[in-house]
This record gives structure tokens, sequence and C-alpha cells, in this order.
């Protein structure tokens, strides 16, 4: 029996060779997914959602690919013996889209080193703090704990190292630090929303590359991560 199950869509793919595929790996609620269905999923959009994967059966991020008319799966992890059977697994589905980028979007897993090799310069991440602090779990706790004065979320490059791939941009805001752990996770949420497809979008439109862990933007190396500021809506 296959590990591997579709759970919705079959639709043929597009004809327009100018296309560009995005397939999008997530664990849960899919949030991000959703802005990035809002983002691309449209019609004239050169870029589309071409498969949605899961690791874990029954999310409702796999009800909002099915509610777009997107190809989505459950690969559950824990019908494979080891974590490199998982990845390999699913690095042969997303190979059959042959997508342009690979989108980790509330992806619960650590990736093996083989599947990053595979995906490196066309492989992104969200992760909800400020890289490099805080790079794991619990972030919203730990930053309120910490008292710190600026809280938010950052898109990167993955590499073999966990959350540590070169920072490409960053939305903050400030910490409010009468807020209790949900309402800080919300406000962040809200602003990776607009944040991730934004640099998706560079990418896909070819200002955006990564060569010998170095990141290049609209063709020069990038010093540092571009910062987006809540209050202003505005990049710096």
């Amino acid at each position: 029996m296959s590990n591997i199950l579709q759970t919705g869509s079959n639709k043929p793919e597009s004809d327009n060779s100018d296309s560009k595929k995005i397939v999008v790996v997530i664990s849960g609620s899919g949030s991000n997914l959703q802005a990035f269905i809002d983002a691309f999923h449209v019609e004239q959009s050169v870029t589309h959602i071409a498969a949605v994967i899961s690791n874990r059966p029954g999310v409702f991020g796999l009800e909002r690919a099915s509610n777009a008319g997107i190809d989505n799966f459950v690969i559950d992890h824990q019908s494979f013996p080891d974590r490199e059977t998982f990845d390999q697994a699913m690095a042969s589905k997303i190979e059959q889209y042959d997508p342009d980028l690979i989108v980790l979007a509330g992806f619960m897993r650590i990736l093996s080193e083989r599947f990053v090799n595979q995906f490196m310069g066309k492989l992104l991440n969200i992760h909800p703090s400020l890289l490099p602090k805080y790079p794991g779990l619990d972030t919203h706790r730990k930053a309120l704990e910490n008292k710190e004065l600026f809280h938010g979320s950052s898109v990167h490059f993955v590499t073999r190292e966990l959350d540590g791939g070169p920072v490409i941009a960053q939305t903050r805001l400030a910490l409010n630090h009468s807020d209790k752990e949900d309402t800080v996770m919300q406000k962040v949420q809200k602003l990776e929303h607009s944040l991730y497809p934004e640099i998706a979008r560079w990418f896909l439109d070819g200002r955006l590359s990564l060569e010998n862990n170095q990141i290049s933007l609209d063709n020069q190396n990038l010093k540092s991560p571009v910062i987006f500021q809540s209050s202003a809506g505005q990049k710096h």
C-alpha cells in the first residue's frame, strides 16, 4: 500500500510554459498557505500553486487546498521507518511537479541533509522570530519573557542548519509586554501573511537568489535582511 494519499483535486496542468509553479509543504491549519492562495491562485496569475503536501492527515490546510482546486497529498511521516525514507518520498512527490519554488508553511519537521541539498536555493521557510534570535519553538513566549522591544518573523533560505539559513527579510512590530502569547502569535501571523508571498514573488520574478550561501537581491549581495516595519508598512 502506498504511503502517499491524494486528498483532493487532480486538474490538468496549465499549458502556459511561462507559468511559475510553487509546491507548499504544511503540517497544520495552513494560514500562510491561504495567504499564498490569495496572492497567486487567481486568474491571470503567471504563478500558481501546483501542489500542497502535508505530513499530517486531516489538517485544515488540506481543506484550504481542496477548496482552491489544488492537488494535495498526505505523506504521513508516521508511516515511514525513519526521517530519510520519509524525506525521499516527499522529494519524489515534489519532483513530479517540477516546481520553481518550494515553500515551507508551518511544516513542523526537521529536514534531512539529503533533502535540503536536493532543493537548495529554491527552498524557503518562515520562522516566527527575528532570527538569529529564538530558533526552534516557543518563540513568542521567549520574546515576552525576555522583554524584547521588537518581535516578528523572518523569511530565510533553508540550509542544513535548523532555522539558520540566510535571512532574506523580516517583518517586525513593537512588542506589547502586556499581551498574552496567543495575542502576539496572532499579530505576528497577520504580518507573515503579507511578508511571505511578497518574498516568494521576488524569487519567482528572478530578483532573488542564493549562491554559495550568499543572497543576491536585484543583482547585489544582500548584507542584512530587508526590514518591513509593521507600523509604517514600509521596507528599509
